[in-house]
């Protein structure tokens, strides 16, 4: 069977599971995967564990899955937009490991790539480095840090070709192209499908040995976490 599916409900079919871990790309609302957040909410699957630089904003995006009470652990950066994360955080009844973002960002990367951990100075001597393994390098401090490898990862891109090679429109690329590494099964929603040859070699950013599923998204409703305008003069 080829790569291409109809939707994001037959892309996910055979693959949700309670108590999976999912990463899912974007950078607060840009670049998130809508269409496979949605199927995911009606599933109805629980006891998820999401890796996720955001945690969307409430009602939109992984705001959705907060509020179905289907989150129970977020691996993340910055939640600071979504208020039901912070009412189910402070009550106990979300759990959440912080990560500074370019740990995390490496973590993504790391696992992806094959490689168990890391050393890095980031979170010496703060909250983030206690229970972890610390060595000195060069007498520098450094704390030991685990790839991370979820059991599926949802993504978003611009265009795909039927091998999965994938092209982000700019500031969308921001952790689709980490979290599509890190899943052991990658889906990724996309904007147009084009023929393969289409992406130029050099131009491709997600290449399609990450990718087993893809599917082309009806409507994108690409939301603004927030927005300023200032009066005319």
């Amino acid at each position: 069977m080829g790569k291409i599916y109809q939707n994001a409900a037959e892309s996910l079919a055979g693959l949700l599971k309670d108590n999976m871990t999912i990463a899912a790309g974007g950078f607060g609302l840009c670049g998130i995967p809508e269409h496979c957040i949605e199927a995911i909410k009606q599933s109805g699957v629980t006891g998820l564990t999401i890796v996720s630089n955001n945690a969307g904003v409430d009602g939109f995006g992984l705001g959705k899955l907060m509020e179905k009470g289907q989150i129970k652990k977020m691996i993340s950066s910055y939640v600071g937009e979504n208020k039901l994360f912070a009412e189910l955080f402070l009550s106990g009844k979300l759990e959440v490991e912080f990560n500074p973002q370019g740990t995390l960002a490496e973590r993504m990367r790391a696992g992806g790539a094959g490689i168990a951990g890391f050393y890095t100075k980031t979170g010496v001597g703060t909250i983030v480095a206690e229970g972890k393994e610390a060595r000195d390098f060069d007498g520098h401090t450094y704390i030991l840090e685990r790839g991370i490898v979820c059991d599926l990862a949802i993504i978003k891109a611009q265009k795909g070709d039927s091998e999965g090679n994938l092209v982000y429109h700019r500031t969308a690329r921001n952790f689709n192209p980490l979290a599509a590494m890190c899943g052991k099964v990658t889906i990724a929603e996309v904007e147009e499908i084009v023929p393969v040859g289409t992406l130029g070699a050099d131009s491709i950013h997600t290449q399609g040995i990450f990718i087993q599923r893809l599917f082309k998204g009806e409507h994108f409703e690409k939301r603004i976490e927030q927005r300023t305008l200032r009066k005319a003069v």
